[in-house]
């Protein structure tokens, strides 16, 4: 990790020395008001677990990243002003030699940033010391020792063999960016451990194609290939909205005679009124699933239709007729193929929690939905990739049809990359 302190009269001008000296990938510890103007202490290959290491038990009184993140610009502080301390004493030690006549050959200490190589250029060839000089012989060699301790340090918190720590240090940022796109731990250090070398950036396009390569989704639409789709998952996924819009596309595209929409919801009050809203703009029959009128029964009267789109209930495992609901569909003998509706809005557990509770449904597929409202869309793909689930139709607002969008790997990838780049816009622009 490359930590750095930068000076300037105003705010705007230390980001931008930031972004001139460190680049698009640094990471802003802290920054505050200091005498003259504004202090910003930021960092490349900032990993939190690893702060959390160096940082000891004093990483305990971090309770959040933000916290942490300060403690670290905190020690690097400290760490920086005791090397430049050093450096001061050694530079009196050599003018008091040089009033004596002794020459001392010195590597430059005017560095102001911390890395190793320039706490490497304290490998000094000093004279052996004259009589005149061996008062000062004491103190230059305490000094040298502060400075290969301070090497040491560095060295350890870049670790390893120069090589292997280069593609140790690419790996690890290459990961954390991976996270900032919104893919969780294990799957970021799995792609990233996939680069063995070269530079940052070709471990991120490289990442990026591995995850539009697994990252499934349907080769035809449903307008094209026909047949009986139900669309499952919770309450506020947007299942009837997708249904609605995806009925206006394919009327809009076939007509509405080789069309029908069922629902399964008979447990909700009122439950199914916006599907009939929906039936009747289009002219689309909307059949009610019931205690007189079974899923199989309905779909039998509507085998005459192309396609025939099942709208069901946002129910928990704990809620009655849970599994009642499920089950209809994965018994039912009419080939049903049901997709999970995810919100791109819910965190990953909660995505894994709502596949876990839909599986005894033999999903086929999925469609996401509120793309644009969505800070990050890697937790959607990452989702996707780790289930295997193909993703069917992905939907980007409320008008309906033209939110929805046949899903293809690539062009997600791409639009999850460029939801990472505003993101970090609006994050530069706020600080």
């Amino acid at each position: 990790m490359k930590v750095k302190r930068f000076f300037a009269q105003s705010m705007a001008e230390a980001l931008r020395q930031v972004r001139d000296q460190m680049g698009p990938d640094a990471v802003i510890l802290s920054n505050r008001r200091v005498d003259g103007g504004v202090e910003i202490v930021t960092a490349l290959d900032y990993d939190e677990n690893m702060a959390r290491q160096r940082l000891g038990d004093a990483a305990r009184e971090a309770t959040n990243g933000s916290r942490l993140a300060e403690m670290q610009a905190e020690q690097h502080r400290r760490l920086e002003d005791e090397l430049g301390r050093s450096r001061d004493r050694i530079r009196e030690v050599r003018e008091k030699r040089a009033t004596y006549g002794n020459a001392v050959a010195g590597g430059d200490f005017g560095h102001a940033g911390l890395s190793k190589e320039s706490l490497a250029d304290d490998d000094m060839a000093v004279e052996e010391p004259t009589a005149a000089s061996a008062a000062y012989s004491g103190e230059l060699a305490q000094m040298r020792a502060e400075i290969s301790s301070l090497r040491d340090l560095v060295s350890a918190r870049n670790g390893g063999e120069p090589e292997q720590t280069a593609v140790n240090a690419v790996q690890q940022r290459l990961s954390e960016r991976l996270q900032e796109f919104g893919l969780g731990l294990e799957l970021a250090n799995s792609l990233s451990r996939r680069h063995r070398a070269g530079r940052l950036e070709d471990g991120w396009k490289q990442s990026l194609k591995m995850l539009a390569a697994g990252v499934k989704t349907a080769r035809t639409e449903w307008a094209d290939e026909g047949g009986v789709y139900a669309l499952v998952g919770p309450t506020g996924s947007g299942k009837t909205t997708t249904i609605g819009k995806l009925a206006a596309h394919y009327v809009l595209r076939h007509g509405a005679d080789s069309l029908a929409l069922v629902t399964t919801d008979r447990y909700r009050v009122a439950a199914h009124e916006q599907l009939f809203v929906f039936g009747r703009i289009l002219n689309v029959p909307v059949r009610v699933v019931d205690e007189t009128h079974s899923l199989d029964d309905i779909l039998d009267e509507l085998s005459d239709r192309h396609l025939v789109l099942i709208d069901t209930a946002g129910l928990t495992s704990t809620d009655k007729g849970y599994e009642e609901q499920l089950m209809e569909l994965a018994r039912s003998h009419h080939r049903i193929r049901t997709h999970l509706v995810v919100s791109a809005t819910s965190q990953p557990r909660i995505m894994k929690s709502v596949w876990h509770c839909y599986k005894m449904a033999n999903l086929t597929g999925c469609v996401m939905t509120k793309i644009d409202e969505a800070l990050t869309l890697g937790e959607s793909l990452g989702f996707v990739m780790e289930t295997g689930l193909p993703v069917a139709y992905y939907t980007d607002g409320q008008k309906i049809p033209e939110d929805l969008h046949h899903a293809e790997s690539i062009p997600l990838v791409r639009l999850a990359v460029e939801r990472l780049k505003k993101l970090q816009q609006q994050q530069a622009v706020a600080v």
